[in-house]
């Protein structure tokens, strides 16, 4: 029986896609096939981020790529969210790198710095010469961020930084952090540059999540920051929030390919399995599992697409947001651990992609917002209560 339906497409929305949104997607995707997946688990079980792979990811455009200018791709969000995708059915950690440096660091740097620091770091961050990271989480304030203890005090022309950040992915390889700090007129951005004195970060080992990728502690002892490396266009939440949003976004999407290469490999397996004299794929309830994985992706797939076209129509709300990172973040750990029950003994090993997009999306389901913070959110907006 031959079908013409996309296995992993069933409700065929690459027809639905832009002739710009489907070239991005299949250059990326082709790139992640050539040069991703065939590294990428010795990448995980060395522990060691591919840093051969930035340059490349650059000249594909992948950093800053909504942002108009300074060398940026100027794409539109379902584009991005598509590179998240495909980013991300090659590993989280490679998706995590290129959120961080686009949503985290480069947005904000355009959308609230001074037009001399844009001209000054956004050409060098799209080409991957400068890497970012994103200082907002403390090691006591996650969820709640405006508990953080990291504090910035004026001097004269300057500001003195002091403090920690925990959980800072790219942190040790980072050249410029930006920073969210108390000050005396609400929470502050600063641009922090790496060889300002005071400033150390410490690289945090023994992970057996997110392995193929650079997380980190950030130390500021004092450290002394010119006013001109002080975001001067926000101030309090709202300014990591709204990265916060843009980066969630990505991470609405980018699961749904760690989903796509876990039920790939199934199909695969089941296909070849010989189990009782006949395939694995042959019994009802490996049709049952593999049915119900492609609904749930399926599901993820149309949700994802409505949300790109609410963010290119500028309609987009938080708690949009927060329901399309829950469902689909969900969606994809359940199918991940699915897929690798279904390849018995051998879904242990990082032979096979389950297990490794499974441990790596532990740590999606809990950054960026637990699931709990944006189920908590979702009931907010339907009840009015702040139950947090």
């Amino acid at each position: 029986m031959s079908s013409k339906i996309d296995k992993l497409d069933i409700f065929d929305i690459k027809s639905q896609l832009s002739e710009e949104e489907q070239m991005v997607q299949e250059s990326i995707g082709r790139w992640v096939d050539e040069r991703v997946l065939p590294i990428i688990g010795p990448a995980f079980d060395q522990h060691q981020f591919p840093m051969d792979l930035i340059p490349e990811m650059a000249d594909l455009g992948l950093f800053g790529s909504t942002i108009q200018g300074h060398g940026c791709a100027g794409l539109n969000y379902t584009s991005y969210g598509l590179i998240c995708q495909e980013l991300e059915r090659g590993d989280s950690g490679l998706r995590s790198f290129a959120s961080v440096q686009s949503s985290l660091c480069m947005f904000p740097i355009d959308a609230f710095g001074s037009e001399e620091q844009k001209q000054k770091w956004l050409p060098q961050m799209a080409k991957g010469e400068v890497i970012g990271c994103f200082g907002l989480t403390e090691s006591h304030a996650g969820s709640d961020p405006a508990s953080m203890k990291t504090h910035a005090k004026k001097d004269g022309d300057d500001w003195i930084l002091n403090g920690s950040k925990m959980w800072i992915t790219n942190g040790s390889i980072a050249d410029i952090a930006v920073v969210w700090a108390h000050t005396d007129d609400g929470i502050q951005g600063f641009i922090v540059e790496k060889d300002m004195p005071g400033f150390d970060t410490e690289t945090i080992h023994r992970k057996m999540s997110l392995r193929a990728s650079i997380t980190s502690a950030l130390f500021f002892d004092d450290v002394r920051i010119p006013d001109a490396n002080r975001l001067p266009h926000v101030k309090g939440l709202k300014g990591p929030l709204s990265c916060l949003s843009n980066a969630r976004y990505g991470i609405s999407w980018g699961p749904i390919g760690a989903a796509q290469a876990c039920m790939q490999e199934v199909l695969d397996y089941t296909e070849e399995r010989v189990l009782f004299d006949r395939t694995l794929n042959a019994n009802q309830i490996i049709q049952q599992k593999l049915s119900d994985m492609s609904r749930r992706i399926t599901t993820a797939q149309l949700l994802a697409l409505r949300l790109g076209q609410l963010k290119d129509s500028n309609q987009i709300q938080p708690t949009q947001i927060s329901m399309a990172k829950w469902n689909n973040v969900r969606m994809a750990l359940d199918v991940a651990r699915e897929c690798r029950d279904m390849l018995g003994g051998a879904g242990i090993t990082t032979e096979h992609v389950a297990i490794r997009h499974m441990l790596n999306l532990e740590s999606v389901i809990t950054y960026e917002g637990t699931e709990t913070i944006h189920q908590l959110v979702v009931g907010r907006e339907l009840t009015g209560k702040n139950a947090f």
